[in-house]
């Protein structure tokens, strides 16, 4: 029964951790237990100082109900944004507030057969500097590009292990369970959850990055296809450019719509000498360059403008695509790329009304993300919620019993 209890707790906690403040009634329906245990349960949790009481809900007319949220300092989740270059590493809070600063390594995934070695001392060393306790730390949430392999833990991309599983090495190293998935995936489980998306039925999310990613919630939940390697949206021959990919194909969409091809186009614009407030562009720092294109096209010069126009519109062909399959409710725009906010608005909306049967895009809606760029670590954090109630290496059980959850 003291197994079973602890299950449950924890199960409270996940659901808490994901809506905020829930009501007793609110758990009962969503655990599936009685409301007298789960009222029992929100006591011991509340007297062991695991869950506090918010106040109570507004009034719909008759009793209003007591409102329950986690403690965020109860525990911490680490999580890792990866994409090809960049590798953030942040400390979260049970409400998702960040603990200290980022920390961002350069770490490039591709050609590097030390890349999986790499980000296991850069985990090892960013737990020891939080200073957090280890049984504080319910686990570590990855976000990685490729092709992800969440039950065997295998990356077919990058991050090479042989046919070894990438978490039980992560985990034999850092001594705290391990989680990963596709980053994309976790962009969209993050807006899916916590952000524009939520409570949202049949939703695509692109993550316009160094590729454009798409992670798909379908019928309420995350869809992640047979062998979960659903929604490469990069890589659909949609092009007759002849240019190669980094697929190894050539004609996908990532060719005339990245931030890399952004990149490259207002390096080359500068030279042949278009006017703008951008100079000195290099293609060494991409991070830095793909930055600078979209504060600059904020701030509106034509140049850059033009450069983000074109791209969206190659975006809003690909998209066109996604709305004949699969007639989505709405189209979140999130990660590295949707800093650029309604930029991208106009000319994706233009290359829908030139692509689109009317009929099947009239009710849909296209948002960019709350969360941009931070989207994907916001993602990764929750995915260790996700599976907060059956983590089972070690100190996850201990901090489970020891802490009432």
């Amino acid at each position: 029964m003291f197994g079973k209890q602890v299950a449950y707790k924890r199960n409270i906690a996940k659901h808490l951790y994901f809506a905020g403040d829930l009501s007793c009634a609110d758990l009962s329906t969503l655990t599936g237990k009685s409301v007298p245990l789960t009222a029992r349960l929100l006591g011991e949790l509340v007297n062991e100082g695991t869950v506090v009481e918010t106040g109570y809900a507004l009034s719909t007319g008759g009793r209003r109900p007591q409102m329950y949220s986690l403690r965020p300092d109860l525990m911490y989740v680490v999580s890792v944004a990866m994409d090809q270059l960049i590798t953030r590493i942040a400390l979260l809070d049970m409400h998702n507030n960040y603990i200290g600063e980022v920390h961002k390594v350069e770490l490039p995934l591709a050609d590097n057969p030390d890349a999986l070695q790499q980000l296991a001392r850069h985990l090892t060393q960013f737990i020891a500097q939080t200073g957090v306790p280890a049984d504080k730390i319910i686990g570590v949430g990855i976000g990685m590009p490729g092709f992800v392999d969440v039950i065997k833990g295998v990356n077919h991309s990058f991050l090479n292990n042989g046919q070894f599983s990438l978490v039980t090495y992560l985990e034999s190293e850092i001594k705290l369970p391990v989680v990963i998935d596709n980053d994309s995936s976790l962009v969209a489980l993050a807006e899916h959850k916590l952000g524009t998306a939520k409570d949202r039925q049949n939703v695509m999310v692109l993550s316009i990055g160094w590729g454009i990613g798409l992670g798909m919630v379908l019928n309420g939940a995350l869809f992640r296809g047979h062998n979960g390697f659903a929604g490469e949206f990069s890589h659909i021959p949609i092009f007759m450019n002849d240019k190669m990919c980094s697929c190894g194909k050539s004609g996908c969409l990532e060719t005339e719509t990245s931030l890399v091809v952004v990149a490259e186009r207002a390096v080359e614009g500068l030279k042949s000498g278009r006017a703008s407030m951008l100079q000195g562009l290099t293609l060494v720092d991409m991070e830095a360059t793909s930055n600078a294109i979209m504060e600059a096209a904020l701030k509106g010069d034509r140049f850059a403008i033009e450069l983000f126009s074109d791209t969206a519109y190659n975006i809003g062909r690909g998209v066109a695509t996604l709305i004949h399959l699969l007639n989505p409710e709405l189209i979140v725009l999130s990660g590295r790329g949707s800093v650029a906010g309604k930029l991208w608005m106009a000319p994706l909306q233009q290359a829908i009304n030139e692509h689109c049967i009317p009929k099947i895009a009239e009710d849909m809606e296209i948002k960019v993300s709350t969360f941009g760029y931070e989207a994907e670590i916001i993602g990764a954090a929750a995915l260790v919620m996700e599976h907060y109630d059956t983590l089972s290496l070690g100190k996850s059980k201990t901090v489970g019993q020891h802490q009432g959850v």
